[in-house]
C-alpha cells in the first residue's frame, strides 16, 4: 500500500539524516513503483511482487506481470555535493522482457521513468559491462 511505501521512505530518510547514509532500499521502492507505473491496482501489488523463491539477489527479472518479465533499475541522488546521477546500472543479463529505469529525486519522488524492450536494449547496449549514462537510457520509451 502507498502508506507502507511512504512509511518505508520516511524511515529511510530519517536514517540517512541521522547516520549520513541511505539504507539500501532503492531497488525495493523502485519495484513497487514500477508495478504502479504499469497501471496495476495498489491492492494487487503484493501478489505480483511476492514471488515464490524470490530473494533480493534473484537472477533474471524482478517481477512477472501478465506473463511478462520485468527487470527494474533505479537511481536516487543523495543530494550531497557530487551526487548527480551520471551512471545507470546496466542489466547483467537479458533474462527479462522489459526493463524499467526510474530516476528519483532525493525524497524518492519519481522524476522520470523509461522502459526498454529486451531486443532493443540488447541491440543498443550489446556489451552488458558498458557504462550507461542517463541520456542513453532516455533513448527508450518514456513511461513517466
Amino acid at each position: 500500500m502507498i502508506s507502507d511505501r511512504n512509511e518505508l521512505v520516511s524511515v529511510a530518510l530519517n536514517w540517512e539524516k541521522k547516520y549520513g547514509v541511505m539504507p539500501s532500499i532503492t531497488s525495493t521502492i523502485s519495484e513497487y513503483d514500477a508495478v504502479l507505473l504499469l497501471g496495476v491496482d495498489e491492492k494487487d501489488i503484493s501478489s505480483i511482487l511476492n514471488m515464490p523463491n524470490k530473494t533480493a539477489v534473484t537472477k533474471g527479472f524482478d517481477f512477472k506481470y501478465n506473463g511478462i518479465r520485468y527487470q527494474v533499475k533505479a537511481n536516487r541522488p543523495s543530494g550531497k555535493k557530487g551526487s548527480k546521477v551520471s551512471k545507470v546500472a546496466n542489466a547483467s543479463n537479458l533474462e527479462w522482457d522489459f526493463l524499467i529505469w526510474i530516476l528519483y529525486n532525493t525524497k524518492f519522488e519519481i522524476e522520470e521513468a523509461w522502459i526498454w524492450d529486451v531486443k532493443q536494449y540488447a541491440t543498443r547496449f550489446p556489451d552488458l559491462k558498458q557504462r550507461i549514462h542517463p541520456d542513453h537510457i532516455r533513448e527508450g520509451a518514456k513511461l513517466y
